[in-house]
């Protein structure tokens, strides 16, 4: 047999080491130790970590790398986040759209990030970030998916205009339905929110993506409306509920019989630990809260539970570098997730989990899936996040789209010199303390 591409003695994130992966025509046709293949191009990949791609299932590409325009968040808060964005619309083009956005995909691509879900603000009567960010989905195709959001940042109910937005957006090709009821002047409307636009998602049969209760307030329960509604019409695994902050704050007993809800209703979430820690808890003196949602326990319900990276250098936060592992780390740190399977579980939040959110097809390193890999400077998962591990190689449909030298470092130390690879300060996986 003959095939485009192996990859050769792989350790795969399942913990699967010595692993060849074979592919042709941009699909993976065989998987195993030692295989009997030639193929035109070979990597050696010398027992480093082979990963699917990275995915965030939440980001803002409209605003990306807007940082200072037209001026800085002085207080660093959601609320002012919202009210600069709110200045920087009217000054906006098309081709500064198009242009940071792409400057945007191609540091993801270079980090491994291949999949995203980008929220597109339809509150500007133009809809002129929804026509940036469709020219830009159509220009990337190649190497990243894609998928928007029609998001009513001022409010579906509380901007005058929005309603209608949204369906046209939806109407020029944007793929899912957003929202954000801790946004719309009363609870009522919040809630009014959610029913309004879960019934066009069910009507379209789009799935589903709600800025919900993004508060530190453990009124805002808007959760349990998105639950109901994705029950009662049928949207099981369809919809997300992104940010969930205030269910941090929420006593309980309450979230006992929320975290039930959303378990029937399969509802997923999307924690976005950089952004959740840095606007949540302003209204702290001491003891802050984190902010962040109870990953731990909505996984142990069996949630489908990821990470986004939300924002890069924009009105909301300032830093930012499109690395979906600084992403877990936070994560992890956070939500103090450090045992072994947690930590684990951490990788899955920035690949497998947000590629379920997203309904990603032909994701994932099995036989017949896209040829889509990043070659990680590390042994195993744990240690990819631990050292943010080199991208020695970001792989698209069997074809090297971006590679990164080896990172290694001479030390120049008079008793011992000697060369130090990054990521040789850890014993090899099978020696790893479980």
């Amino acid at each position: 047999m003959q095939a485009d591409l192996i990859l050769k003695n792989a350790n795969l994130p399942d913990g699967r080491t010595g692993i060849d992966i074979a592919c042709k025509d941009g699909k993976i046709i065989e998987i195993g130790p030692q295989l009997p293949i030639l193929a035109a191009e070979e990597i050696d990949c010398d027992g480093m970590l082979v990963s699917p791609p990275f995915v965030d299932s939440h980001f803002h590409m409209d605003a990306t790398l807007s940082l200072g325009l037209p001026r800085m968040n002085e207080s660093g808060t959601l609320l002012e986040g919202i009210a600069l964005w709110g200045e920087l619309k009217p000054l906006l083009t098309i081709e500064a759209v198009i242009k940071r956005a792409l400057r945007y995909c191609d540091l993801a691509v270079s980090n491994g990030l291949l999949a995203i879900r980008s929220h597109v603000d339809v509150c500007d009567d133009r809809l002129l970030a929804v026509d940036a960010l469709l020219e830009v989905k159509k220009q990337v195709a190649p190497y990243i998916d894609l998928q928007l959001v029609a998001f009513p940042q001022d409010g579906y109910l509380r901007s005058p205009t929005a309603k209608q937005n949204v369906i046209r957006a939806l109407d020029k090709g944007v793929d899912v339905v957003g929202g954000i009821p801790h946004f719309e002047r009363t609870m009522a409307d919040g809630a009014q929110s959610i029913t309004e636009l879960c019934e066009m998602a069910a009507k379209r049969g789009l799935r589903v993506d709600i800025h919900c209760d993004e508060t530190d307030d453990p009124l805002s329960r808007h959760i349990e409306m998105l639950a109901y509604e994705t029950q009662r019409l049928g949207l099981q695994g369809r919809v997300a509920g992104s940010h969930l902050t205030s269910m941090h704050s929420m006593d309980n007993y309450y979230v006992s019989k929320l975290i039930a809800l959303m378990t029937e209703a399969e509802v997923s979430a999307i924690a976005n630990p950089l952004i959740n820690i840095t606007l949540q808890g302003r209204h702290d003196t001491y003891p802050k809260r984190r902010g962040m949602t109870r990953v731990p326990e909505l996984r142990k319900a069996g949630l489908t539970v990821a990470f986004g990276h939300d924002c890069v250098m924009d009105p909301w936060y300032s830093m930012g570098s499109g690395d979906m592992l600084e992403v877990a780390s936070m994560g992890l740190h956070v939500a103090q997730m450090t045992s072994r399977d947690d930590i684990r579980a951490c990788f899955d939040a920035v690949t497998t989990e947000p590629a379920k959110i997203m309904g990603l097809e032909g994701y994932g390193i099995e036989v017949g899936n896209n040829a889509d890999f990043v070659v990680l400077q590390a042994r195993d998962t744990i240690e990819a996040i631990r050292l943010r591990a080199n991208r020695l190689y970001v792989i698209r449909r069997g074809n090297i789209i971006a590679e990164t030298p080896l990172q290694q470092t001479r030390l120049h130390l008079s008793e011992r010199p000697e060369t130090v690879r990054g990521d040789n300060y850890a014993p090899r996986s099978s020696d790893q303390q479980e």
